[in-house]
């Protein structure tokens, strides 16, 4: 039998190339989407932080970790829209 929902944490780095009132639009935004899709336990701004290695010329970015429950389907449509969302640089969706 399929599961009907399982927990997740996704860690977005934004870019801070369009400033920190951009960053801040788009950390709603993705919680706005994810609360749509499923149930949001947790939103943790860890704020803007020193890169390991340089990405597209940047050397900072914005970490925020959501924590959230959702049929399994939904993560692999977030990936999507993460990919084709210019300002995010790296992402990760785990399964808790």
């Amino acid at each position: 039998m399929a599961k009907l929902s399982a927990k997740y944490e996704v860690m977005v780095v934004f870019s801070m190339k369009d400033g920190e009132e951009a960053v801040k639009a788009l950390v709603e935004k993705f919680k706005s989407l994810i609360e749509k899709n499923g149930t949001m336990e947790d939103v943790n701004e860890w704020g803007k932080r020193k890169l390991a290695y340089e990405i597209d010329y940047q050397t900072e970015g914005y970490y925020v970790l959501y924590t959230f429950e959702s049929k399994p389907d939904f993560p692999a449509e977030l990936d999507r829209v993460f990919k084709i969302t210019e300002s995010i640089m790296r992402s990760m969706i785990i399964v808790k």
